[in-house]
């Protein structure tokens, strides 16, 4: 099998058997486009405008319902009319890190509802493979998919050496619902034990702490590149938030507009010159 390097996101989506995944993978290869805008603001009505305005440039939008003060249901249903309008993923950036029973408590109910909607959500490995079994048993039927937290990018974080080869032998365990993993890098072979394969391996893999402008936050987090991610690290999806919509919240449409143009651009070219370095 050709390596996941040279293969389109086309060829990647009829290998893969979770609905999620495959939707994600064709998603990008009708827009060509492997930008995920993060929306992280806490007014409904920003929330909505935001992800109107991204929607045409992206194959996903990562959101944290729990930080919108007026949330209710409404945004919910609004959202999923601009996913179907827009042709987008929805992936709920929930963390969830605790024992089975609660996050499938946590998953399935509760205000936001999240397994509900959300085509992909993500998890803490710390506790264990019995928080992807809580999960599934929810997500599975819905035709959900988890990604695991292997790496993050954020100064001084944990989720290194061990740590990230553990989580990734936990989702080698649970191909059927876990897709992939925030991760900084491609995570073949990672974890694989003396004598052990994994023929045929292909997690997605979604990257934060991307950016064009700046190397940093002041809060810890650390931007690299599309190109740096993509072409360079062999990451799938580049996620980007304020780089996109600033610190006012998207008041101005239009630089939001040609932001999200630009972060599109810049992905799918770095794409494209990965293939064909690759090929």
């Amino acid at each position: 099998m050709a390596s996941v390097l040279s293969q389109t996101y086309a060829q990647r989506a009829e290998q893969h058997n979770n609905p999620a995944a495959k939707a994600l993978l064709e998603t990008i290869e009708r827009k060509q486009s492997n930008l995920a805008v993060s929306v992280d603001v806490t007014k409904q009505a920003d929330f909505l405008r935001i992800i109107d305005i991204v929607g045409p440039y992206v194959c996903l939008v990562k959101t944290h319902v729990d930080v919108i003060e007026d949330f209710d249901f409404s945004v919910v249903e609004k959202l999923n009319e601009l996913s179907i309008k827009h042709d987008f993923q929805i992936f709920e950036d929930r963390k969830f890190a605790d024992i089975g029973n609660t996050v499938a408590l946590q998953y399935s109910s509760g205000v936001h509802k999240i397994a509900s909607w959300s085509h992909i959500t993500n998890a803490h490995p710390v506790p264990g493979p019995s928080i992807i079994s809580g999960l599934a048993s929810v997500g599975l039927p819905l035709g959900r998919g988890l990604l695991l937290l292997a790496e993050m990018s954020t100064k001084g974080n944990l989720a290194t050496g061990s740590y990230t080869e553990e989580a990734v032998r936990m989702a080698r365990a649970n191909r059927d619902f876990v897709i992939g993993f925030i991760a900084q890098r491609r995570m073949d072979g990672v974890g694989l034990h003396e004598g052990e394969s994994a023929p045929g391996e292909d997690f997605l893999i979604l990257t934060p702490g991307v950016g064009l402008d700046t190397k940093g936050d002041g809060m810890g987090q650390q931007y690299r590149t599309p190109r740096e991610v993509v072409f360079e690290s062999g990451c799938d999806v580049i996620i980007v938030g304020r780089g996109i919509y600033g610190k006012d919240d998207g008041a101005n449409p239009e630089a939001v507009r040609a932001q999200a143009e630009k972060y599109r651009e810049e992905g799918w070219k770095a794409y494209r010159a990965r293939i064909e370095a690759s090929s």
